[in-house]
């Protein structure tokens, strides 16, 4: 009889001849704006750590102690041994920094995505995601069983044109859109996504999840930066990026907050974040509010290092992701190990990611002018 997982091996052999295989990276230190990688130090712009938080000590002091005081896990759902005062501190915290009624905090952005999702929407309803959406708010639409159909990337006549074919034909229907696409680096046209929901009677989600603690006036994300904050949306993000921890979010009305909190099955059945997590992330939000000098720093990088690459074919961006494309997945290996070889960590971002390859690069806070000068002489 034929081996049922022989399928396996010819699989993994059309990646590799494909240049799509991918492995893992050993990072051998606290992370940082330089980090040792195969046993030398290389700069690193790899990494969604924007504000530097990851490795910061009033972080990892409030990790300590948070687990010293409550253990290293939470033991249960939040519906049943798992709740800690820690949790609703936290999303208060979350709810006050994007200024809406309430939050609600998941134990990673992927299940705030699958779960928020598939709790709206159903088989009688529709979805419109942009094509460039991350894989979390694709896999959750699938999950809610509902219509699904992708609109054009930032295309809002396409949106448009396709809502009017379609709304009238379902019950309810949900926008989905990154705010930052996190392979491209711009931005949702905010304001219109929220005039075109309110014309067709649709909910619109957004995930903040690299926006937040880099973009408006607070780090709140792309709904302040676009002064739309106070318009019912659903906001979606991730304590894992410029929060330096781990953990998703949803932040909204309260009867939305409400309505997860007995819906969201990604919730109600997974063991609650843990108190060190929990923990760092409240640290992380009290360091974005009374140090906006990181955010600036961030952005001075942003726009020195957008100068010096001038020259080259970047992809649009409005944000600290900045791309070089390049023609073929080889190229973008070839290119990356080049890098790599020179003291520069910045990845090859390849298909099915994304749909032409490219280096993907993350700027920091704490990347110093010399860092910024060493990767634009390389690139």
């Amino acid at each position: 009889m034929t081996n049922p997982y022989s399928w396996l091996d010819k699989s993994l052999n059309t990646i590799h001849r494909a240049n799509w295989y991918r492995s893992v990276k050993t990072i051998a230190q606290k992370p940082g704006a330089v980090v040792e990688l195969l046993g030398k130090p290389v700069v690193n712009f790899a990494s969604n750590d924007y504000l530097g938080l990851a490795g910061d000590q009033r972080l990892i002091e409030a990790a300590v102690a948070a687990t010293k005081a409550h253990g290293t896990g939470s033991t249960g759902s939040r519906l049943l041994s798992g709740h800690r005062e820690l949790h609703r501190d936290l999303e208060l915290a979350i709810a006050s920094l994007k200024q809406t009624e309430d939050a609600l905090v998941f134990s990673s952005g992927y299940l705030a995505n699958l779960g928020t999702v598939s709790a709206l929407v159903g088989q009688r309803d529709l979805i419109l995601g942009d094509l460039y959406n991350h894989s979390s708010l694709k896999k959750g639409a699938i999950l809610s069983g509902a219509t699904t159909i992708d609109y054009q990337h930032n295309d809002l006549a396409d949106l448009r044109h396709k809502l009017e074919n379609n709304r009238a034909l379902y019950r309810r229907c949900l926008i989905t859109t990154d705010s930052v696409f996190s392979m491209d680096g711009d931005l949702c046209p905010l304001p219109e996504l929220i005039a075109i929901a309110e014309e067709f009677a649709s909910m619109l989600l957004i995930d903040e999840a690299h926006a937040t603690g880099v973009l408006g006036n607070t780090g709140a994300g792309c709904v302040e930066h676009f002064s739309c904050t106070g318009k019912e949306l659903i906001q979606i993000g991730t304590l894992s990026k410029a929060l330096g921890s781990l953990g998703g979010y949803v932040a909204g009305s309260a009867t939305l907050i409400d309505f997860l909190r007995n819906r969201a099955a990604s919730w109600i059945y997974t063991t609650a974040l843990s108190p060190a997590d929990t923990a760092a992330a409240i640290a992380a939000i009290e360091v974005i509010k009374q140090e906006p000098h990181l955010r600036k720093q961030l952005w001075h990088n942003i726009n020195y290092l957008k100068q010096q690459l001038s020259d080259l074919e970047l992809l649009p961006s409005e944000s600290s992701i900045l791309c070089i494309n390049l023609d073929t997945p080889e190229a973008a290996l070839n290119k990356a190990q080049q890098l790599i070889d020179a003291g520069i960590f910045a990845p090859a971002i390849r298909p099915p990611t994304v749909p032409t390859s490219r280096i993907r690069l993350s700027l920091m806070a704490t990347h110093q002018r010399s860092h910024l000068d060493l990767l634009a002489s390389l690139i």
